[in-house]
């Protein structure tokens, strides 16, 4: 059972991660933006984050370099899941420190599969 931080604009969004992480026994926090996602981390210390990339205020790849400064976060898995599928865009959340990139429309399974593979 891990903690993981879901942060993404969408409300819907959120709602459909969160549900699929709950289902396999995760305890989640979620964040509205980029700056909200940011100070949740700080107060959670969690196991897994996992970020959209295009959000209001700061965005995804903004969020996961700054958490990657923070020493509780150095090493913590960082999902990135979001409608932009090019490389450049991929090579870019690589850069800020993501650990995986995921796109939207997700399949739940697959998700799973990914948050349990990072979080061996």
């Amino acid at each position: 059972m891990a903690k993981v931080l879901v942060v993404d604009d969408s409300s819907s969004m959120r709602q459909m991660v969160s549900f699929a992480l709950k289902q396999a026994g995760h305890d989640v926090t979620e964040g509205r933006d980029g700056n909200d996602g940011l100070s949740k981390a700080q107060g959670l210390k969690a196991d897994l984050v996992i970020t959209d990339v295009n959000m209001p205020g700061k965005d995804g790849l903004e969020l996961t370099r700054e958490l990657r400064k923070l020493p509780d976060y150095k090493f913590t898995p960082i999902l990135v899941l979001t409608t932009e599928a090019g490389p450049e865009k991929k090579q870019e959340g690589k850069a800020a420190g993501a650990t995986g990139w995921l796109v939207k429309p997700f399949d739940p399974e697959k998700l799973m599969s990914t948050v349990n593979k990072v979080l061996r």
